[in-house]
Formats: structure tokens, sequence, C-alpha cells
């Protein structure tokens, strides 16, 4: 058992977690958590190093095996370098640090999300949860968002980055990968409400940060605008739930048999 919070591995584990220039040049990510670590061996994503707590249940005994028999190394650990290891003040028994897929891009795409200066690590993940479950193609991150793979952007997503083809890219990049689609940008009051746009054509959604907006880039590659019409006394929506409802307002129109948008 590692009972040292000064373990060589615990100290790369933190490492890991706090540093994202660290997770790039390593090409490695960590996750906690048996839910995390079980959507993550479903996805058939490998783990370098797995540890556990002597109290690990059942799912989690299971989620262990899984990853033994994948090669990961396995390390019983005391309570207290759990908590040590660990980004969550309740930590749930177990750590895994994932080697990092590159998920493929769809040569064919016609639902792309962009999530523009999104800073807030639990914004952007609950954004790429609902892009996964929308169906989306893939994620497009632009200069100035948070680090995907971030310890908090993991737990919002609760599974979404081992399933959503995701690229941190600069604008030329972006744009390149939209080329043929029509691209929307959110923007608060501008363009058609979002009920009275045909989203069933190929597509790429912009959706840009609550404090600040839109990015200039966006907006020069952003063919129409989109708002959601708030009937309330409210300025604006968190960027999350703006991105929910515009993604699910796409899957609604693709999913509806008439040619005419009601």
């Amino acid at each position: 058992m590692i009972s040292s919070t000064q373990n060589p591995k615990i100290k790369w584990l933190r490492l890991l977690q706090n540093d994202a220039r660290q997770r790039r040049a390593e090409q490695a990510l960590v996750i906690e958590g048996v839910r995390l670590a079980e959507e993550a061996l479903r996805a058939g994503w490998k783990a370098t190093l797995v540890i556990y707590t002597e109290d690990l249940g059942p799912r989690g005994r299971a989620v262990l095996e899984g990853y033994q028999a994948q090669g990961a190394q396995l390390e019983l650990i005391s309570e207290a370098v759990l908590r040590a290891a660990s980004d969550t003040q309740t930590p749930q028994g177990l750590v895994a640090a994932l080697e990092w897929r590159s998920l493929p891009l769809n040569p064919n795409p016609d639902f792309i999300f962009i999530p523009d200066q999104i800073r807030d690590p639990g914004n952007l993940g609950t954004m790429l949860r609902s892009a996964a479950a929308a169906g989306a193609n893939a994620a497009l991150l632009p200069p100035e968002t948070v680090d995907p793979y971030a310890p908090k952007t993991l737990r919002a997503g609760m599974g979404a980055q081992f399933h959503l083809p995701i690229r941190v890219q600069t604008w030329d990049e972006i744009a390149a990968n939209v080329g043929g689609l029509k691209i929307f940008l959110a923007a608060a009051g501008e363009g058609d409400p979002h009920t009275q746009i045909d989203f069933r054509s190929p597509l790429a959604l912009i959706v840009g940060g609550e404090a600040e907006g839109a990015s200039p880039e966006a907006r020069r590659l952003a063919q129409a605008c989109v708002h959601i019409p708030m009937p309330g006394d409210s300025e604006s929506l968190n960027a999350a739930v703006a991105a929910g409802i515009l993604l699910f307002e796409v899957v609604r129109q693709r999913q509806k048999p008439s040619t005419k948008i009601t």
C-alpha cells in the first residue's frame, strides 16, 4: 500500500491534474471516480496507472479488473493519499491516469459545435456533454477556451470527452474544418429566433462565453446569428444552458418528418 503523499506516482498524478502543459506533453489525463472510470473503460481508453482504496465497492473492483486486463498498473493506497491525489473534496475511491486518444473526425460532418472563449471548466464540460448527447460530429475549441481535459471539465462532461471528437485549434484550422457548412453564431438579440431558423442543413454552431460574448474571429467566421427569445426579466442565459437549447433544437428539427419548421 502507498501511504506517503510524497510517493513519485502520487506526485505525478497531482502534476497531471494541475498542469495542462504537462497533460499535453505526456498525452495523458487524470479521471476520478468509478462512474468516469467505467465510461472511459467502456469507450476503450487505456489507463497506465490506477490508484484505489481498500473500501472500493463491487463496481469499482470490476473497473479495476478491466484496467488490469489492459495492462494498467494498480496501486492500493491509503485514504490520506487518495485525498492528496484527488482534485475533489470528497474522493470516490479511485483515480486513474489515462492515455489521451485523438478520436477521428468525420470527413463529411453535418453538425459541428464550437464553444468560443468558454473559460469556466464546468460550463465547458456541460456543453461537451450536451454536444455529445445531441450527436454533434465534433467540438472544435478555439483559443481562449479552457482545457477540455482539465479535471473539473472532465467531471462536468460525464464521459463526453471519451466519445466526442475534440480538437483545440486556431481559427484558421477551424475555418478549414467547417468549410461547406452554414455557420451560426448564438448572440443575444441578434438574428432570428432559434425556432425560426432551419437547422436541418449541415451546420456549425458557435456559442460564446457569458462575460465577453463571441470573439471577433467568431463573428468574422459566422454567416448568420441566432438568438433564444427571453420574455422574462433577464439579460442573458448561462452559456451551457443556451448551448443545450440550441443543440437540441437542431435535434428536434432533424427528427421532424415535416418540411415546415414550426
